[in-house]
């Protein structure tokens, strides 16, 4: 590992190249460059997810940490090529100041040459996409809604601000899910008339798989809110012949029942993020069906006809804290303008 304090972009380039030489690593060999938004908090969960990941797809790791953005612009880097990290090239950079805000004028020259870039923000998903320059240079767009202080409503910004290219970790937590649902159906064709959804009202896995049985099987799911469980905890559908097909949560296994037949217990295990991300790597075209579902969930149609590349938006986050602050000066004590 090579630590850099208070440096800059291309004491950083030539830090990772020496490295690079160091323990005969090649750019021909990687899949992707990573780049991962990330709280100071998370960085340790981040770097143990895209280790998992980096075994399944080899990449340039640029982990972005934005700290302090009122103080004096600095840079702090960490470069580690396999080591820890296993095979990924990792660079963990800690942004102070004005810097913060300009993280691509350092992360852009540390793109992998000739592969896709992917950006991942392992924290809360920001509003608009096109504010962040990271994700409107990436071709593949990972959030995760589940970090946000109301993660279903998050999901709903995630379909109005969505462009072909973007996913959600929401969705990959019901991969299983749905490969569950699915199967049910492999040896029968009867129609689907009614289903519901029990799972606590604030969480953002039912509303998507909800979102993926209405627009998958052209009916309105019911969402049943429950205590009971912190997450997802049962899906059931009801079928044209009054046939009733469940699977239901208990621990890491699925109850899988079905009118006349014996009940059956499969693998439901909650997965490390790491999993999650590699999944979500195994693609970098946009996901059709995940568009489907998001639009469905959010009452929003076509979302896969949107264009998928985006125009940087500039938002200055101090600047609109300023206007806050001179409008709430300029406020009464009823909260109007005086």
């Amino acid at each position: 590992m090579i630590g850099l304090w208070d440096t800059n972009g291309n004491e950083v380039i030539k830090a990772l190249a020496a490295e690079r030489r160091s323990a005969g690593g090649v750019a021909s060999g990687l899949a992707l460059t990573l780049v991962a938004v990330v709280e100071e908090k998370k960085v340790r969960e981040a770097e143990a997810a895209a280790t998992i990941a980096a075994a399944a797809h080899p990449c340039r790791l640029l982990i972005v940490v934005r700290s302090d953005m009122e103080g004096r612009s600095r840079l702090d880097a960490e470069i580690v090529v396999g080591g820890r990290l296993g095979p990924a090239e990792a660079v963990v950079m800690r942004m102070y100041g004005r810097l913060a805000l300009h993280a691509e004028s350092v992360v852009m020259p540390l793109l992998a040459p000739d592969v896709p870039v992917v950006t991942w923000w392992h924290e809360e998903p920001p509003n608009m996409i096109a504010n962040d320059f990271l994700g409107v240079v990436a071709d593949r767009r990972i959030t995760d809604c589940a970090q946000s202080p109301d993660p279903v409503a998050a999901l709903r910004q995630r379909a109005t601000d969505y462009a072909p290219g973007d996913t959600d970790l929401t969705w990959t937590r019901i991969t299983l899910w749905r490969t569950l649902v699915a199967g049910a159906f492999d040896t029968t064709d009867e129609r689907v008339t009614g289903a519901t959804v029990v799972a606590p009202k604030t969480d953002p896995t039912a509303a998507l798989m909800k979102g993926w049985l209405k627009s998958r099987l052209g009916i309105e799911p019911e969402w049943e809110h429950t205590d009971r469980s912190p997450r997802l905890h049962s899906v059931e559908l009801q079928c044209a012949n009054g046939d009733c097909v469940r699977v239901t949560r208990e621990e890491n296994t699925a109850l899988f029942s079905r009118t006349g037949q014996e009940d059956r217990y499969m693998p439901l295990p909650k997965r490390p993020v790491g999993d999650e991300l590699a999944e979500e790597l195994r693609r970098l075209d946009a996901d059709q069906i995940y568009a489907e579902a998001l639009g469905a969930m959010a009452g929003l149609t076509d979302l896969d006809q949107k264009p998928p590349a985006r125009v940087h938006v500039w938002k200055d986050p101090a600047m609109a804290a300023r206007a806050d602050e001179a409008a709430g000066a300029f406020a009464g004590p009823g909260g109007s303008a005086a």
